[in-house]
């Protein structure tokens, strides 16, 4: 199949998408022969269910759900759906926005693989998922502090954890960088150093 019918048949399926949405979806866009659909908080689990059940539409798996991070917006968060019909054996991707304290609706009513997929996004960036049955942590420990996949999440993290004898248990201490440890022998490589450098003695011979 060429490139351009590809295009075409995903331009026509996301028309099809808008047109028996009613609303739920807000607009679709092709690029690199994929299919996004954009929704809001307010018409997600409705338009999955629609995409889910509608036989013109058929997709009925739910790959996976990520989240997408963009501080410097007021919602600086995207939600990332994507989506599986057997039947037109094609993908498709759902995105919507929110922000630190708004809810995504869980769609584990429509998906219930989404709540390992729901968990994730929480651990992982803190986006919160109302209605979701057990909204916990998955990946990092449950005194974790912060979300590591958040662009302002330190690379060190906040707290380190180690072996107590004393207590005789793991303990959270927060994360210390010992600076009297490092020692720089040398001045920054634009300005050189003002004493010769093993090896460069050669070098005035």
């Amino acid at each position: 199949m060429s490139t351009l019918t590809t295009t075409q048949a995903l331009v026509d399926l996301g028309q099809l998408i808008l047109d028996r949405s009613g609303g739920r979806a807000e607009a679709f866009s092709v690029a690199h022969e994929e299919l996004t659909v954009t929704t809001t908080l307010e018409h997600l689990v409705e338009l999955m269910r629609l995409l889910r059940d509608d036989p013109a539409l058929r997709f009925n798996q739910l790959i996976d759900l990520c989240g997408v991070d963009y501080p410097e917006r007021a919602q600086r968060f995207e939600v990332v759906y994507h989506l599986l019909s057997y039947v037109k054996n094609v993908r498709l991707r759902v995105k919507l926005r929110t922000d630190e304290d708004t809810a995504v609706p869980s769609i584990t009513p429509v998906h219930p693989c989404a709540n390992w997929f729901e968990r994730e996004a929480f651990d992982m960036y803190g986006v919160f998922f109302s209605d979701h049955p057990d909204l916990r942590r998955i990946l990092t420990d449950y005194g974790f502090h912060g979300h590591p996949l958040r662009k302002d999440f330190p690379m060190t993290g906040y707290v380190e954890v180690r072996w107590d004898e004393e207590l005789k248990r793991v303990i959270y201490e927060p994360v210390k960088l010992i600076q009297e440890y490092r020692a720089f022998d040398f001045l920054s490589p634009w300005e050189g150093a003002n004493y010769v450098l093993p090896g460069d003695e050669k070098a005035g011979g």
